[in-house]
């Protein structure tokens, strides 16, 4: 299987929504950054992530691009359903996702979403 390949898995276990099969993508030592909180890590607590936001928004994810960078790095260029645009980039080593770091404007999903906005 490719490091591409790996991030097709993903994209359909994120599209249907289930949280096991995204988080047995991940090693046991991952980590993933949204930009705007803190590193989730770990395969434990990045499977507690997705729980909690797939039961929060419809999240859906359409590929825009994908492809495959040197080092074992793939980027994903996506757009979810109510217009939402971002990019994750991964580091696949030995078959999973080492690392994911995830770029979207937050105050857009939260208003595209009807999810009450930060306050601070």
């Amino acid at each position: 299987m490719t490091n591409v390949n790996v991030i097709e898995q993903w994209v359909e276990r994120f599209n249907h929504r289930d949280v096991g099969g995204c988080a047995e993508l991940y090693s046991e030592d991952a980590s993933l950054h949204v930009a705007f909180v803190d590193p989730v890590l770990g395969r434990a607590a990045i499977r507690g992530m997705f729980e909690g936001y797939f039961s929060a928004a419809p999240m859906h994810c359409i590929v825009k691009r994908l492809y495959s960078a040197d080092g074992g790095q793939v980027v994903l260029e996506w757009q979810d359903k109510v217009g939402l645009l971002g990019v994750n980039i991964y580091e696949i080593v030995d078959g999973h996702i080492r690392s994911q770091r995830n770029y979207f404007d937050q105050l857009s999903f939260l208003r595209l979403n009807s999810l009450p906005l930060p306050t601070a």
